[in-house]
């Protein structure tokens, strides 16, 4: 019967097993964006956990277009040794290590970017364009060469022994920008219909699969829908699912929503749905009926019990996990063996909801929780807000308040 310890060889993809850790960013990049020690012990913390595929934070592929201050940066100026520390580290017990490669477009806080580059000269909404800039649309030699440092990055992420690329193309970031007829509304080769759209994402995949060979893996996390009025839906998902399917990708994670409409954090999910623990599990059931890849679903999932049951249902081949592996860094020795566990991620607060907001501790508490095991302490479920509120300001200074996700 297949279980979370179920090894997995499908193609180009193998695990140990069927936990899967989703990115989430660790704020863990120096002042070169170049990865810190704190990456490489908390990498081989999970490995030593035994997850089976670990997917890095979101590594940017420019340095002149940061999504976040800490982010780390994958490039031609980047210090290579301390990439080869981290993946070194990382390659413990059979565990592996993916880079999430990215670029953010628009979705730049306003401190970091006076004027970002995006599909269209369209600002985020929902009041978040008072943090973000509006943006600049690219013109074709400036998606050309973003197409470029994508493969650039790739070829150096397997270089430097990560064990396989995935393409941020969820949450808002360019990608998804390119994908959303909301926020491209270009009339070139790059927008003006869901074909031309998808372009961009496809023409990302083919240079870093060209970069890579054929034998190195490469996948993409994406939105089974934006869920906003105009943004990027199921049908269209689907489409871009079974095109990149069809041209050779080995694996599709499935999350969803933007920050301007967080679904993959648990909002606009009907009861029922978070009962179930999977938000995307209904889309990738119909999705399976499409794809022969490796697919993933993440969100929601906190216990063995419906970690196992979403994988005999056959929608997904891997459990896609976050949060409580923040807190959990155990979780898939926890989870594999003992069929009742359950993981409880907490719902960390200052006791002010004005704090709370401001320092988006739905965010940096997990962060603090990931750098304490980065410095070789163990996760503090019981960890105080406030701690969380002044660990930020320490490492980021005037940028701790600053809105850094649309």
């Amino acid at each position: 019967m297949l279980e979370l310890g179920t090894p997995l060889q499908h193609g180009a993809i193998s695990s140990i097993n069927r936990v899967f850790k989703s990115a989430m960013s660790e704020q863990l990049g120096d002042k070169h964006h170049n990865p810190m020690p704190e990456q490489a012990r908390l990498y081989q913390r999970w490995a030593e956990g035994q997850v089976g595929i670990c997917v890095s934070g979101n590594v940017m592929i420019d340095r002149s277009a940061l999504g976040e201050p800490g982010n780390v940066v994958l490039d031609d100026h980047s210090d290579l040794d301390a990439f080869r520390q981290w993946t070194s580290a990382a390659d413990r017990q059979g565990s592996q290590l993916w880079i999430q490669l990215n670029h953010p477009g628009k979705q730049i806080p306003a401190a970091l970017a006076k004027v970002p580059l995006a599909p269209s000269a369209i600002p985020l909404g929902r009041g978040l364009e008072k943090s973000f800039n509006t943006p600049r649309a690219m013109t074709e030699a400036e998606i050309r060469a973003t197409i470029n440092d994508f493969a650039n990055a790739a070829k150096l992420a397997k270089q430097v022994g990560f064990k396989g690329v995935q393409i941020h193309g969820a949450h808002g970031y360019l990608v998804s920008q390119f994908l959303s007829p909301r926020h491209n509304q270009r009339q070139d080769q790059w927008g003006g219909n869901a074909e031309n759209r998808m372009r961009f994402v496809v023409e990302v995949y083919h240079a870093i699969r060209a970069a890579v060979g054929d034998d190195f893996p490469v996948g993409i996390k994406l939105n089974s829908a934006d869920f906003m009025k105009d943004g990027f839906d199921e049908s269209e998902s689907m489409a871009v699912l079974t095109t990149l399917d069809n041209a050779g990708i080995d694996l599709i994670e499935i999350s969803g929503g933007t920050y301007e409409s967080p679904s993959m954090m648990g909002a606009n999910q009907r009861q029922s749905t978070i009962d179930r623990e999977a938000y995307f599990l209904e889309y990738a059931e119909q999705a399976r009926k499409q794809v022969r890849c490796t697919l993933v679903v993440t969100g929601g999932f906190r216990s063995s019990k419906a970690m196992n049951a979403a994988l005999q249902s056959g929608a997904t081949d891997m459990i896609g996990l976050g949060r409580p592996l923040s807190l959990y860094p155990d979780l898939a020795k926890l989870a594999i063996a003992d069929a009742g566990f359950i993981a409880d991620v907490g719902n960390p607060t200052t006791g002010v909801k004005g704090v709370d907001r401001a320092a988006m501790l739905s965010i940096t508490w997990y962060e603090a929780q990931l750098r304490r095991i980065g410095r070789g302490k163990l996760p503090k479920p019981n960890l105080s807000g406030w701690y969380a509120v002044f660990d930020t300001f320490g490492r980021l200074g005037k940028h701790a308040f600053v809105k850094r996700r649309g």
